[in-house]
């Protein structure tokens, strides 16, 4: 007999209540700051193949509705009560998808079945590798990025494996963090399995793998009835990280988006191919990858707040991932900052769903959350410190009906902030400033939310700060329907005086006593012609520090005196500019709209189909040397097309030539 709605709804609340009771235990039990406070983990319930059935709602990262441990789970032979198994190895399976993600889960058993398991990961502060918290684009292969274990069992009927771990905290730089987030992850997967047998207790073993699997079948029934609301149609939308690498060429991700009745395919060609940098996010060409999906969880979330957030969402999509891409790279590739490229992931999902319902969309949210790593020596009692210190988020898109939110984007709102007395007691530097930066938000008759600024004084030498996720300083976050790019992120060290350095998208720095690092992320682009928002609302943005008066007549049309609107003065600069302005759908700012002069559709077109028919090791290669070779002419009748750069390549290095 089929499950019933009522009973049905009431495992749902029970499954959900396990999910969250494993986050609390975690979240109340971890030594280091990033799972403590940042929360960067995740707690789930899975059904017996490895498919993600329940999540909690406030707590932790939101990547992971639709995760499948299935891949690393089946490299185990044979589960027995008691065990627990681990992996992060971002190329075992295909489920750690950084070195720091530390995977683990817990079969629970009914007899001799295994009925469900309890999931979730710990992102560790550092696994080793060639920099402190194991992170950084400039690393080249997988191998420099930290100590790795494929999926393998660290309890075995309970009995924990001492060897494994001494190898594991052998490697990593402060092994008592590890080993204490290790001891409250094992804590709530304990606490999972407790809360999954009174369940199954509860509503009987057949009913209880029934229902599971219901669940998976409703969310999927959710996830076809939002995709019938959308118009039928194919959607093309393309967005770019700031560099390949360090000081190197813009990334490219594009996407072709086709909804056909209640399903749609999420094709990814003509992304940029694998990179010598860490930017390369590893899906192993799976069709529902879920960091493919992580946009399209947003987006159906926002258009149904009463989703059920498991695994059958996936079903409805097909991803198409060309391999040897930046979003399907071959082994050894670098993949640490897959979480920079996975945040231009949702971007281009958001633009592209964008164009099918500009109605219901925002612009485009920050899409850089530069989290901040210290590792300095404590003056006083003479110890290494290494702990994150903050996640530096930017704003939220403006939105259909409201402003953005401020300082906490769709790309990082999952990431909890540490307030200053923590890091102030725990991280031997001092924070001068922390908070919103005015103007930052892209200008709109909903404005984009703010960025958040931080600034910090380091006291001891040789201290090394990794801001990992460096982006947007160069391509804005983009503004729709007349609405304004947000403001680009900055990294200076020592602003304002004669030992200022501007750093950019650098994302590892030494620094000496005495050093002020600044940090701000990029602001939300804006939604909707600025010159339509009611004057009143720039005057209270103008009071509350959040637009300065110059900003306020320049993109707003808004002319304040004595505190009052100048009505008068309002309406006449407003028509004036009404003149001027040229509103698309989209406004990218000057940065895109410079780059795609030279790198248009056809040119890119091109370099698709010329990658594509080269081996995998010379993509990377013949992609920054074409660039050069459009950079060298200034003037746009003497540049060369993809095609005659290429040849001419060819005609320099006759080994391409050859293999060709």
């Amino acid at each position: 007999m089929p499950i019933d709605k009522v009973t049905l709804q009431i495992l749902a609340n029970h499954v959900r209540a396990t999910a969250e009771s494993m986050a609390y235990t975690l979240y109340r039990t971890a030594h280091s700051t990033f799972v403590k406070e940042t929360e960067d983990f995740t707690t789930q319930i899975t059904d017996a193949a490895g498919l993600a059935v329940a999540v909690p709602m406030d707590l932790g990262a939101t990547w992971y509705p639709g995760i499948n441990y299935g891949r690393a789970m089946a490299m185990i032979g044979s589960y027995e009560p008691g065990d627990i198994a681990f992996t992060n190895d971002p190329y075992s399976g295909f489920l750690a998808t950084h070195v720091p993600d530390l995977h683990m889960w817990k079969p629970i058993f009914h007899g001799d079945e295994i009925l469900c398991f309890a999931c979730g990961h710990i992102h560790n502060t550092d696994m080793g590798g060639a920099v402190p918290a194991s992170l950084s684009r400039a690393l080249t292969e997988v191998h420099q990025e930290g100590v790795r274990f494929p999926p393998m069992k660290l309890y075995r009927r309970g009995v924990l494996n001492e060897e494994i771990l001494e190898v594991m905290l052998l490697n990593v730089r402060k092994p008592e963090q590890n080993l204490g987030d290790l001891k409250a992850f094992v804590g709530a997967l304990n606490t999972g399995e407790r809360k999954a047998r009174a369940m199954i207790e509860k509503f009987g073993p057949e009913t209880f793998k029934q229902g599971l699997a219901a669940l998976l079948d409703y969310a999927e029934h959710q996830a076809r009835e939002i995709l019938r609301g959308i118009p039928d149609g194919e959607y093309a939308f393309a967005d770019y990280a700031d560099e390949d690498g360090p000081n190197g060429n813009p990334c490219r991700l594009a996407l072709r988006l086709v909804i056909a009745g209640d399903s749609a395919i999420l094709d990814f060609t003509g992304s940029d191919p694998q990179l010598t940098s860490a930017l390369n996010v590893p899906t192993g060409g799976d069709m529902r990858h879920t960091l493919l999906l992580v946009g399209i969880y947003y987006v159906l979330y926002t258009l149904n707040p009463a989703l059920l957030l498991n695994a059958g969402l996936t079903r409805p999509f097909t991803c198409i991932v060309p391999e040897g891409t930046v979003l399907n790279p071959l082994y050894p590739a670098a993949v640490g900052m897959r979480s920079l490229t996975c945040a231009r992931l949702r971007s281009v999902i958001f633009g592209a769903f964008s164009l099918a319902i500009p109605e219901r969309m925002p612009a485009a949210p920050a899409g850089s959350s530069s989290i901040l790593n210290v590792m300095t020596t404590d003056n006083r009692t003479r110890r290494t410190i290494l702990a994150a210190i903050n996640p530096v988020v930017g704003g939220a898109g403006g939105m259909p009906h409201r402003d953005g939110t401020n300082g906490s984007g769709a790309d990082g709102a999952y990431l909890k902030n540490t307030p200053v007395e923590i890091t102030e007691a725990e991280v031997p530097v001092q924070i001068l400033r922390y908070g919103l930066l005015p103007d930052s938000g892209g200008a709109g008759a909903h404005r984009g939310g703010l960025a958040t600024v931080l600034e910090f004084k380091v006291f001891a030498p040789h201290t090394r700060i990794t801001a990992r996720n460096r982006d947007r300083s160069r391509f804005r976050p983009w503004g729709i329907l007349g609405g304004q790019a947000g403001q680009p992120s900055d990294f200076v060290l020592n602003s304002g005086t004669d030992r200022e350095v501007r750093l950019g998208n650098t994302d590892t720095i030494a620094c000496d006593p005495g050093d002020v690092v600044h940090i701000h992320s990029p602001g939300g682009g804006g939604r909707g012609d600025p010159l339509e928002r009611d004057p009143v609302r720039v005057l209270l943005d103008v009071v509350r520090g959040y637009v300065s008066l110059a900003a306020a007549a320049r993109e707003y049309g808004v002319l304040l005196h004595d505190g009052a609107v100048d009505v008068a003065a309002t309406a006449a600069r407003r028509a004036v500019l009404r003149r001027e302005r040229q509103n698309g759908h989209f406004a990218f700012g000057p940065e895109r709209e410079r780059h795609e002069a030279v790198w248009t559709g056809e040119n890119y077109a091109a370099l698709t189909e010329i990658l594509g028919g080269l081996p995998v090791h010379w993509r990377f290669f013949v992609k920054a040397r074409l660039f050069e070779h459009l950079a060298r002419a200034t003037e746009p009748a003497n540049r060369p097309s993809v095609r005659e750069a290429f040849a001419a390549l060819c005609a320099s290095y006759p080994e391409l030539g050859a293999i060709l």
